[in-house]
């Protein structure tokens, strides 16, 4: 369905996703990486939480904006990068469970512009709630915008 610019995209996220310090810091974890989708879980910790316990916005906003990203990065170019253009999340009921699922994909491409969905999942036991939806227009960036090296 979508066109692979870089064979070794699996290996290159995996590596762009280790190194993100703040995705450690929260413990987001990926564990699915395919062509224009990508999918992590998070278990919600204390830290996670704002008023009576709820998921923090901010929280549910930031898996929606690295699963969206890490969804465009697959289809990319291997010298290329990708930085978030625009991200505009919808909050659909409150966070409340012990885990949460963030699926990112990627909707188009372009040359220079992804458009992406995110959906963020809250998990009791067996049973799902879509918490948050998001749409995002990530970038391409190409070595002429940020230099020789990929960032």
């Amino acid at each position: 369905m979508y066109k692979v610019q870089n064979p070794h995209y699996h290996s290159r996220v995996l590596k762009y996703a280790e190194r993100n310090h703040f995705m450690k810091y929260i413990g987001f974890n990926l564990d699915v990486i395919e062509p224009g989708r990508a999918e992590g879980w998070l278990s919600v910790m204390d830290y996670h939480k704002q008023q009576k316990g709820l998921l923090h916005g901010g929280v549910i906003s930031t898996l929606a904006d690295i699963v969206a990203g890490f969804a465009a990065y697959t289809l990319v170019p291997e010298d290329c990068n990708v930085v978030t253009g625009e991200i505009k999340i919808s909050y659909l009921r409150s966070g409340t469970g012990d885990k949460v699922h963030a699926i990112g994909i990627v909707l188009k491409t372009g040359r220079k512009l992804n458009f992406c969905e995110a959906e963020i999942w809250n998990v009791i036991g067996e049973n799902r709630k879509l918490i948050a939806k998001a749409s995002a227009t990530m970038i391409t960036l190409f070595p002429s915008d940020f230099g020789s090296e990929p960032i």
